[in-house]
């Protein structure tokens, strides 16, 4: 994890519809009354309608250091920005794009009061935000986690409640995004305009949701077939435009889904109209999730929320940031400072004077003492000497019966030891042999070794799988049902072109 590390929860915000998800571990459940805590990082996003974003070239001769300032003079050239708006701005390179003389960002710009009216109600309850970024950025975790281990050029498409989007990701890495026109509730107004009657939005969420396109209500069918149509005409649209824009000679996958869940027949829906290759937005993050499905966004962020900097894209929004721990504030270390100087000044005359009376208090008394002392050391001085020789005989014969019983205590222990704790290796290898069956996991080969110096006997399985997802889940399985008995390392997971699967070595510790 990052540098929230530290936080023991972390808690994702949609400032849209205004519902809260908290996770600890790999478990997340829905918050109904979010509170603040110093415990917990909170993080959220932008839908694409709350930024702007452009693909913005500067020299490759810019410093590091200035790149913000080029790039902020650029963007306001560029985008026709008014000047008297101080827009938020943040960046991140766009290492696909190849010239001679420049280097391209992508650059996502925001309005101030954008970010006050959206995210009010949120920092109203949990009082700071710790990061905000652009919805489309933290598609990247399906990378960095090898959710989608494919390369080529992907598509995601997916429908919220109040805003759609198109995002592309080109050799895992983005490249371009845009608000699509039919939100859930522009699709819901839409759809009732066919119908020619009313229907309230959410049980039109629950058709999509329960029903799907095939709903048991003929005019509902017919109707959403009809919708479906005009938006996926937007979206060929779209679609025929960024592979024109960014060279794309075709889409390896189209990901398709909505804040409501999956909806049946949509991936084929799409496959058929756009003639791409399709499957649903709807992926296993490895979360512990209790009672209802999940709108991805929030699993999203959670996961995102996990990655190390350097795995993730760094931009953030945020201008609701918790304050810095007293001691590093500017008052704070004033009044630190004034403190300190006062007592010092105060506490060193009155603790000389004290420590000097104590002093001179304290030798009189010792003075006295040692006179009626001394003459007690002489006498006890030579009955010591006395017993230290009797002591030292005797210790030398403990010594010699303590040797001899340790010899005897050592050897019994080693057959003890082999009679009652020597591991049945091959019952230990059949139980293990059924568990890697059970994941789909093979087994290459096994080892056994015991450490002389601290008796430690340790199994070395090397395990190969076509998928890491098996190898942790077994991991976790074992963890779980036999960790009162050993001890679990995994060290690494590598891949191996030549057999195209992934090869591990778990060792188990007998406890």
């Amino acid at each position: 994890m990052s540098k929230q590390q530290s936080f023991s929860t972390i808690v994702s915000a949609n400032p849209y519809r205004r519902d809260y998800y908290s996770s600890t571990l790999n478990s997340i459940t829905e918050i109904t009354s979010p509170s603040f805590s110093k415990e917990q990082y909170v993080i959220s996003f932008l839908n694409t309608k709350g930024f702007i974003s452009a693909l913005i070239g500067i020299s490759k001769n810019v410093p590091d250091d200035d790149i913000s300032d080029a790039l902020e003079n650029k963007v306001y050239e560029e985008l026709a920005l008014d000047m008297a708006v101080e827009y938020q701005l943040q960046y991140v390179e766009a290492p696909n794009r190849l010239s001679e003389s420049e280097r391209f960002f992508h650059v996502f710009v925001v309005d101030p009061l954008t970010l006050e009216q959206e995210f009010a109600s949120t920092v109203e309850a949990v009082k700071y935000i710790d990061q905000i970024i652009p919805v489309p950025l933290i598609l990247k975790s399906l990378y960095t986690q090898n959710i989608i281990e494919l390369n080529g050029a992907h598509g995601f498409i997916y429908f919220q409640e109040n805003d759609a989007f198109f995002t592309v990701y080109n050799e895992q890495e983005f490249i371009y995004t845009k608000s699509l026109k039919y939100s859930l509730k522009q699709m819901h107004e839409r759809f009732c305009e066919l119908l020619g009657e009313p229907i309230d939005l959410a049980s039109f969420e629950n058709i999509l949701s329960e029903q799907g396109l095939n709903p048991t209500n003929p005019e509902y069918q017919k109707n959403l077939l009809k919708l479906f149509g005009e938006i996926f005409l937007h979206v060929n649209d779209v679609i025929t435009y960024s592979k024109r824009a960014f060279e794309i000679k075709q889409f390896e996958m189209i990901y398709i889904g909505t804040t409501v869940g999956k909806v049946n027949g949509l991936d084929e829906y799409t496959q058929t109209y756009l003639g791409l290759h399709t499957q649903a937005f709807d992926f296993e993050y490895g979360f512990s999730i209790a009672g209802k499905s999940i709108d991805q966004i929030h699993q999203l962020m959670h996961l995102y929320a996990r990655l190390q900097s350097d795995e993730r894209y760094e931009c953030n929004f945020t201008i609701y940031h918790r304050p810095p721990p007293f001691a590093k504030r500017d008052s704070g270390k004033l009044i630190l400072v004034t403190a300190a100087a006062l007592a010092t000044a105060l506490l060193y005359p009155g603790s000389y004077w004290g420590l000097s009376y104590v002093e001179e208090f304290h030798y009189a008394l010792m003075k006295q003492e040692y006179e009626g002392i001394h003459i007690e050391k002489t006498t006890r001085e030579a009955t010591i000497n006395l017993k230290t020789a009797n002591k030292n005989a005797a210790q030398a014969l403990l010594n010699e019966q303590k040797n001899s019983y340790k010899q005897k205590q050592d050897t019994l222990t080693q057959v003890h030891d082999k009679k009652v704790n020597y591991p049945m290796k091959a019952k230990i290898a059949a139980d293990f042999t059924q568990s890697f069956n059970q994941y789909r996991v093979k087994l290459q080969s096994l080892g056994y070794s015991e450490d002389i110096n601290t008796s430690e006997k340790t199994f070395n399985f090397m395990l190969t799988s076509p998928n890491t997802q098996d190898i942790t889940a077994l991991l976790k399985h074992l963890t779980a049902t036999k960790q009162d008995r050993y001890d679990f390392d995994l060290q690494l997971i590598s891949y191996d072109l030549n057999s195209s699967s992934y090869l591990s070595e778990l060792k188990a510790v007998l406890k």
